[in-house]
């Protein structure tokens, strides 16, 4: 009896010291769920970046959005820092000034284009476009991005041939 008495003691002893056990760590997953949710919530703040600050608010935009890992590029077009456009006519100077706004913003987030996942061009031209997109080979030396190339009526300015708009995951 007292054999069993004993046992009895030493089963409920292990159950009490197992449930105890189990609520600890349930506890500490608990906890540590919650830290890695205000990890992710604080890294989630969407930052804003303006490559040209007077020409962006006169036309109401940012330039680039970062979101954790995800960065989001507005259409860069060829114009100097006051808005103007640049390279009229000449569809590849503009392409080339395009690359040249979007390098400064991903060189601004630690970026390169090997970051690049999306592109896509807006082009007024697209037979020109097609003759002159082997530039592209020079930018994106290591794959390409998914993306998509429209052709369009017009951009935001008549003298506006192409605009390219990225989106780009940060790798940690």
């Amino acid at each position: 009896m007292n054999r069993t008495i004993n046992q009895l003691t030493l089963i409920v002893a292990l159950f009490v010291l197992a449930f105890g056990f189990q609520s600890c760590e349930q506890k500490q997953k608990e906890e540590s769920k919650k830290v890695e949710k205000e990890v992710t919530v604080e890294s989630e703040k969407p930052e804003y970046f303006l490559l040209r600050p007077e020409v962006e608010k006169a036309y109401g935009y940012s330039h680039a959005v970062k979101i954790g890992n995800s960065i989001k590029i507005s259409g860069a077009v060829s114009m100097d820092d006051e808005g103007n456009p640049t390279a009229i006519g000449d569809i590849e100077q503009q392409m080339k000034n395009c690359y040249s706004d979007l390098e400064k913003i991903l060189i601004h987030y630690g970026c390169t284009f090997d970051d690049v996942v999306v592109e896509n061009i807006f082009t007024t031209n697209m037979a020109q476009m097609l003759e002159k997109s082997g530039y592209r080979a020079e930018i994106y030396k290591n794959h390409f991005p998914a993306g998509s190339w429209l052709g369009v009526k017009e951009l935001a300015l008549p003298e506006f041939m192409v605009e390219i708009e990225l989106e780009v995951h940060k790798s940690e």
